[in-house]
């Protein structure tokens, strides 16, 4: 009997590490396959800022993989002074709404102060820098000319050149891939705060090799350079989904909840900028849909399918958004399905939606039923006023699509030199 007992509790040790060791793989397994270039740092102790003062900029989405902060993780870091934070678009915390303008405060959490560099101004001036040995960027960025924070980080590193401080990136995952490139380059009647670089619409760069791109290609004020240092991620391919990274999300602005939104921003932003039709911001879906109180969501859903577009599939929803446009009311449309994400031309979606209701609804034309006060923010959008020009003629995406796709080839030839990363 006591053999018995004996043999039954060793069978329930060896079940318990069972168990352990399978909650021990189930653990590992879930781990992130990516280290954002904040983890790399830290497990380097820092030793690129010691004895420095260190000055950042940052959102909530500047984060390691524990949802920690950047901002406490160098104000806690041994040998690093943390002096400043700098506040782009919605804030350093994410307590600001989008396009409302930043004031300068102090962070509660660390007494450190806040500069802000989305308001009256826009680059960090030389009294906001006086304490600062080198400024970091950590921001998640959705891989899109119009979001604004690589603009933010452009003229922070103008200023640290002008200065002559050191500027740093601690990389993180371009959503929309390593290699997805997307528009025309910025013309010169159309740069701006949302196409502050010669670079395309979608430009396949993580911020660290977009920040190496810049400062090598002389596309910083002046041509001048600044001293940069990237910190890479660890573990990131240039095909790689954000899902697969096992990275968390963290929402970079409000209408990017997710990291499948960064691949529908850019497919109704454009048209967005109009105002003539809700696309989903306002409502649960935002930039994943289309629609309108005049639209009929089964035959506008028909012939977005019909178009065999690759990579895409639509489908008819209804909706009653509860801010912006069209809010209370009734409206209908297509709610967008990305397939595939490197065969979909996801930028010129804009443009077959407008070009396929324009067909349905000629008394609908986008541009003649949408805010024309918005034309020029819409021109500074797309980086050119030719688009426009072209594509109001007829309403034809064949009208547009090779002056749209003409400078791919060149760019993806000229930021090959600045990949960090591997297929």
């Amino acid at each position: 009997m006591k053999k018995y007992i004996i043999s039954a509790a060793a069978a329930l040790m060896t079940l318990a590490a069972c168990s352990n060791n399978s909650q021990t793989t189930a653990t590992n397994s879930n781990e992130p396959k990516v280290k954002p270039g904040i983890e790399v740092l830290r497990d380097n102790n820092f030793a690129q800022l010691q004895g420095k003062r260190v000055g950042l900029i940052t959102n909530p989405s500047g984060v390691d993989n524990n949802l920690k902060s950047t901002i406490d993780i160098l104000h806690e870091a041994p040998g690093v002074t943390l002096t400043a934070l700098y506040s782009p678009e919605h804030g350093v915390r994410g307590d600001v709404h989008a396009g409302d303008h930043v004031d300068n405060a102090v962070d509660p959490a660390t007494g450190v102060p806040v500069y802000s560099i989305y308001g009256k101004t826009q680059k960090p001036t030389p009294e906001m820098l006086e304490d600062v040995d080198v400024l970091i960027y950590d921001i998640q960025d959705n891989g899109c000319r119009s979001f604004t924070f690589i603009s933010t980080m452009g003229l922070a590193m103008d200023a640290c050149a002008e200065l002559g401080k050191e500027f740093m990136v601690l990389d993180r995952p371009n959503p929309v891939g390593g290699n997805k490139v997307e528009g025309n380059l910025v013309e010169d009647s159309c740069y701006s705060f949302v196409s502050q670089f010669s670079i395309p619409y979608l430009y396949g760069l993580t911020p660290g090799e977009l920040a190496q791109y810049l400062n090598e290609e002389g596309l910083l004020q002046g041509g001048k350079k600044v001293n940069l240092s990237v910190i890479p991620m660890e573990g990131w391919t240039r095909d790689m989904d954000f899902r697969e990274t096992g990275m968390p999300w963290v929402l970079p602005s409000p209408h990017i909840p997710n990291p499948e939104a960064s691949l529908y921003y850019p497919m109704t932003g454009i048209l967005g900028e109009l105002y003539c039709m809700s696309i989903g911001v306002g409502y649960t879906l935002p930039f994943k849909l289309v629609c309108a109180d005049w639209i009929d969501a089964e035959k506008f859903s028909k012939a977005m399918n019909d178009l065999n577009l690759p990579g895409l599939k639509f489908r008819p929803i209804h909706i009653k958004p509860f801010y912006s446009v069209g809010k209370g009311e009734n409206l209908a449309g297509i709610e967008i399905y990305v397939t595939d994400k490197e065969a979909a031309p996801l930028s010129l979606t804009n443009f077959y939606i407008m070009q396929e209701l324009a067909k349905l609804y000629p008394d609908k034309l986008a541009f003649e039923i949408g805010d024309s006060t918005r034309y020029n923010m819409f021109d500074k959008v797309v980086g050119s006023k030719e688009i426009r020009k072209r594509f109001t003629e007829n309403y034809n995406v064949d009208d547009i699509k090779d002056y749209w796709n003409k400078d791919i080839d060149s760019f993806k030839e000229k930021k090959a030199k600045y990949h960090l990363y591997k297929d």
